[in-house]
């Protein structure tokens, strides 16, 4: 059993009620989403619920607020008007820039009885094909948006023709609506299996499609979450500039619906444009409790590249736990950011890689509360050939993998060989599939692809030592579609299947190339590289973005230094490399590359080395 840190207000959710008499997870009848939140306004109605740091303006950031009260004031008002128009399972996008609207819009559209599709405004540059992908699958009945971008989002809606089969979407302006609305909201019954939202893939991989999550999964991952990361002290709060529409970004305003703790906010280009600006929000808030976020690989990079503050800055970071995940871990992303901010108190403990999936709603794996995260150095050959061979770190063949730690509470994940769907022993890399309360019910309007998805069956599992032991027997799983290995108990992810190049008989992992040709030349942006085998090629093809101030660097050097190291390391011919300006790789809209996108896009041009 697990002892909450604290005394719990009367009326919250104990942790306690959510687990059964060996330990595991088990969320009590009836909680959904909404039902959190409105014990939340119950019990500790006057306290904070979310904040919002706008950036807009110049200088200090103008702090927004709302309490549980009048959130759930806002909600019983956004969602009589979505009832207005749209009827129980109807899709309602939310279409509106970071701030909470988005938060109150996405929360009513669930207490409305309709299934909410977060995703963004079409004023966020170079995805204006993501969201009409999104937008033609889910078909909602009703976008919900804001008086500031509601122009651009009726005339994307009306240039692109979207919508459901009854016509154009009817378009709410969330801040338009009056509080006293809420007086028309008819109380709607949602049952745990209920599909709360539709969660919208990435698109690393393939275009994006759509994860129906239900109430229950969410509650499971959340409480997965609260006890993976220790979240168990209520004063714990969330500091994210994490998209609203992504998974991640996401569960940092779902956390705080469980115990009644409040998020902060603020935006995605805020945090690009200063990245300073997260470091301040994280220092501020770890003054008196603390302080949770989450970021993927670039964002770390980026952060002790530019964002740094001056030696003797006011600023503690010793109370701060930071989740990186939503790709393969890189160890130079850790290194780099704990060498910038160990002068800050950041401790060598607070970075914990994590893994997490769309379809498993969010969280899969994390480390240890108490640990440093765990790198191994395995032999590179040995990897591609699906073994796992430990060897010393300054071998010569040497490649680092970052551990993500250990598997969520309640949650089974086995390594598979995808071919057979046999499971394989520790030291062995295959396919990660999954089994949990916390999957996804399918993909939307997708029969097809939920049945070979989350409807994969083992062939076999381990005699002895399988990591099956406690999963429903002959159950569903989920085929994640990545890969991975287990060592010493503790899960390592090695990249997609999908993305896997298999050149001359022998698989190789992208980035792990990409990080040769970052190594090879000075004038590559390093994490902004894309390295595809074209179709039926026997050769790979790179793509590497300038760094800054390389404006005079001499590219034909690089990319003969590029085409060398490639070669030697991996022992692939290098078909071609084009150095791109900053900014020309596509990325998806968590940062992560498109490499789908990439190889698309490379059917049809060539771009030019420059």
């Amino acid at each position: 059993m697990v002892a909450a840190h604290d005394t719990v207000p009367t009326g919250l959710l104990r942790i306690e009620d959510c687990l059964d008499a060996d330990g595991g997870i088990v969320v009590p009848p009836g909680t959904t989403l909404i039902s959190l939140i409105e014990r939340n306004i119950a019990s500790v109605g006057d306290s904070i619920a979310y904040r919002y740091l706008d950036h807009s303006g110049s200088g200090e950031p103008h702090a927004v607020e709302l309490s549980w009260a009048e959130l759930g004031v806002r909600l019983r008002a956004i969602g009589a008007r979505i009832q207005a128009v749209a009827g129980r399972g109807d899709r309602v996008a939310i279409l509106a820039p970071q701030g909470l609207e988005f938060v109150a819009g996405f929360f009513a559209a669930i207490k409305a009885g309709t299934i909410a599709v977060p995703l963004f405004a079409p004023e966020l540059p170079g995805h204006a094909e993501r969201l009409e992908i999104a937008l033609r699958d889910a078909r909602p009945s009703v976008v919900l948006t804001t008086a500031a971008v509601r122009e651009v989002v009726e005339a994307f809606l009306g240039s692109h023709g979207v919508g459901s089969p009854a016509g154009a979407p009817q378009v709410i302006v969330i801040d338009e609506v009056p509080d006293e609305a809420g007086d028309a909201f008819a109380a709607t019954e949602l049952d745990m299996d209920d599909v709360s939202h539709l969660q919208y893939t990435g698109g690393s991989t393939r275009p994006p499609v759509g994860v129906e999550i239900t109430h229950r999964a969410v509650g499971f991952n959340l409480l997965q979450m609260i006890l993976s990361i220790d979240m168990l002290d209520r004063n714990t709060h969330g500091v994210s500039w994490l998209p609203l529409y992504h998974d991640m970004g996401l569960s940092m305003i779902g956390f705080p619906t469980v115990y009644g703790g409040h998020s902060t906010l603020m935006s995605p280009t805020a945090f690009i444009r200063r990245p300073r600006r997260w470091i301040d929000a994280l220092a501020a808030g770890s003054r008196d409790a603390r302080v949770v976020t989450a970021a993927p690989n670039f964002a770390y990079e980026w952060t002790a590249q530019r964002g740094v503050p001056e030696p003797g800055a006011d600023i503690d970071l010793s109370r701060v736990v930071m989740i990186i995940g939503s790709e393969p871990v890189s160890a130079g992303a850790i290194a780099s950011f704990n060498d910038a901010f160990a002068p800050f108190g950041l401790p060598p403990t607070a970075i914990k890689p994590s893994y997490g999936i769309a379809e498993a709603t969010l969280l899969v794996s994390t480390t240890d509360t108490p640990s440093a995260h765990t790198v191994t150095y395995v032999d590179r050959a040995e990897l591609s050939a699906g073994r796992v061979a430990p060897v010393s770190s300054d071998a010569p063949d040497r490649l680092a993998q970052v551990s993500c730690g250990r598997v969520a509470r309640s949650e089974w994940a086995v390594i598979v060989d995808p071919e057979t769907a046999a499971e394989l022993p520790d030291g062995r890399v295959g396919e990660i599939w999954l089994q949990g309360d916390n999957i996804g019910r399918g993909y939307w309007g997708r029969p097809e692809d939920t049945r070979r998805t989350f409807g994969a069956r083992l062939h076999s599992v381990l005699d002895a030592d399988s990591h099956s032991a406690g999963a429903v027997p002959g159950g569903n799983w989920l085929r994640t579609g990545d890969l991975g290995f287990y060592h010493r108990d503790e899960l390592y992810v090695t990249g997609r299947l999908a993305d896997l190049l298999v050149i001359g008989g022998r698989a190789h992992y992208p980035q792990d190339i990409e990080g040769t040709v970052a190594d090879a030349a000075s004038l590559v942006r390093r994490g902004y590289v894309v390295a595809y085998a074209a179709d039926g090629a026997e050769a790979v093809t790179i793509l590497a973005e300038r760094a800054a101030g390389t404006a005079r660097a001499d590219v034909q050097a690089a990319v003969e230094a590029i085409r060398e190291l490639v070669t030697r390391r991996h022992g692939v011919a290098v078909a071609d490399v084009r150095v791109l300006p900053a900014g020309a790789i596509p990325r998806t809209t968590s940062g992560k590359l498109a490499r789908w996108a990439c190889r698309a896009e490379a059917r049809h041009r060539r771009p030019a080395i420059r």
